[in-house]
């Protein structure tokens, strides 16, 4: 008890580093990503690309999704568990607005470069609750033998109704919550497991957390706003000329206005200020246009995928233009298929414990949804030919082609099909009425 309550008083003082990351970030999505302070009244234009290509790829991320349950074997009471489990995980998901948690929690994720899901037992209404706690109130230690897995956790947020702290110290067996620093709780796990899924955006090799989206993209977007913000300068002013006078000791009698007639000592003149002259608008642009296209090169992001294209792309061809985002979310949808599995087994694990079910061995998976449109008229025949050669089964076609409970459909079929010889075999030994 002890050591968890000086490691609590130390939370403030722990991760630095991290916690002003957090902050950065998420200051730059939100739009303040000057680095200067600017001078009263100076007019600063913020192209706020980061928050447009964090949703973005987040909604083609989030593209159909669905769980589906594997029965541990063939046998009828196996397939009924797996129907039954994705039953609890359809509830669960329902009451929690899973889908809508989610993609902010991937938008969190995507800004922050880390996200997390807290997994729990609601006694009240005796039901599975997740939430997605801020990481920027959570403090991890790694396990000696996987860096990658907490051994130990802290969750630091503010009492519900305002009035201080609380900091909940979690292990595999343990459990201890503080509130405004002071002991009000200590005792074993209630789970068993740590009731935390934290994850990383992006992974960086052999580390716990990840990196956020928005690290590629930060100096081309504030240089993007520095060069555009000039340019804007430079129209400005072209729309109110500077007039240059050469060889004039004093300008106080001349006056600037229509039909106004300047009389100038000998050998002086005067003249406008062409400062879009020889061609300077076109370099601005050209080194807009350059930067434009090093932001989505690193965000991996084509201009495609905002629907900006010359041609007319789908298939192959649209899937070529986009590979660097299929790429990109092929990535982050490899750790979240981790994530959801974990999370998956953490709530049938609580409905087992306190529910009195079973679900184990909790083989979930999750089916992701194609990512640029496709012809469902030949998805539908290249499946169709794969099951009548044998290369796939129709529960794989099932799967493949989005249907929302494989095993029930298939029951379905087998029952249709049975019912269908039934009648097929019924007419063949009827009589034709002829003598």
């Amino acid at each position: 008890m002890q050591d968890d309550a000086a490691l609590v008083a130390r939370l403030a003082t722990l991760d630095r580093e991290r916690m002003r990351g957090y902050r950065e970030l998420l200051e730059f999505y939100r739009g303040q990503q000057w680095r200067e302070v600017g001078r009263r009244g100076e007019r600063r234009l913020t192209l706020n690309y980061a928050k447009v290509l964090v949703e973005k790829v987040t909604s083609y991320l989030m593209t159909d999704r669905l769980m589906v349950v594997d029965p541990e074997d063939e046998r009828p009471e196996s397939l009924e568990a797996a129907r039954r489990a994705e039953a609890a995980l359809a509830r669960i998901s329902e009451a929690n607005d899973l889908e809508a948690l989610d993609f902010d929690t991937e938008i969190d994720t995507a800004v922050l470069g880390d996200g997390a899901y807290k997994v729990t037992w609601d006694v009240e209404a005796a039901e599975v609750r997740i939430t997605a706690p801020d990481v920027q109130g959570i403090w991890l230690w790694p396990r000696a033998d996987d860096p990658t897995q907490p051994a130990k956790l802290a969750h630091q947020y503010p009492l519900a109704d305002g009035t201080g702290t609380a900091v909940e110290v979690w292990t595999a067996t343990t459990f201890a919550l503080f509130i405004d620093g002071k002991p009000a709780r200590r005792g074993p796990n209630p789970y068993g497991f740590l009731p935390y899924v934290v994850f990383p955006n992006l992974r960086a090799p052999k580390q716990l957390l990840g990196v956020s989206d928005l690290v590629p993209i930060l100096e081309p977007a504030r240089e993007l706003n520095r060069a555009m913000t000039q340019l804007s300068r430079l129209l400005e002013l072209s729309g109110n000329p500077i007039a240059v006078l050469e060889n004039v000791d004093r300008a106080d009698e001349i006056t600037v206005g229509p039909g106004a007639v300047w009389e100038l000592p000998e050998r002086a003149r005067a003249y406008i200020l062409d400062l879009l002259g020889n061609g300077g608008v076109g370099l601005h642009i050209d080194y807009l246009n350059a930067l434009y296209r090093a932001l989505h090169d690193l965000a991996e992001t084509p201009r495609t995928a905002f629907g900006d294209t010359s041609r007319a792309l789908t298939g192959v061809a649209l899937e070529i233009e986009l590979q660097p985002l299929l790429q990109k979310v092929a990535r982050k949808r490899l750790l979240r298929s981790a994530v959801y599995r974990r999370r998956n087994a953490m709530a049938l694990r609580l409905l087992e414990r306190f529910g009195g079910d079973r679900f184990a061995p909790y083989r979930t998976r999750v089916v992701w949804g194609p990512i640029t449109p496709k012809d469902g008229s030949r998805q539908l025949a290249e499946e169709r030919a794969a099951v009548a050669s044998g290369l796939r089964s129709r529960r794989g076609a099932m799967v493949r082609l989005g249907t929302a409970d494989p095993e029930r459909e298939f029951t379905r079929w087998l029952e249709e099909e049975e019912a269908r010889q039934r009648v097929a075999g019924g007419r063949k030994g009827e009589p034709d009425g002829r003598a």
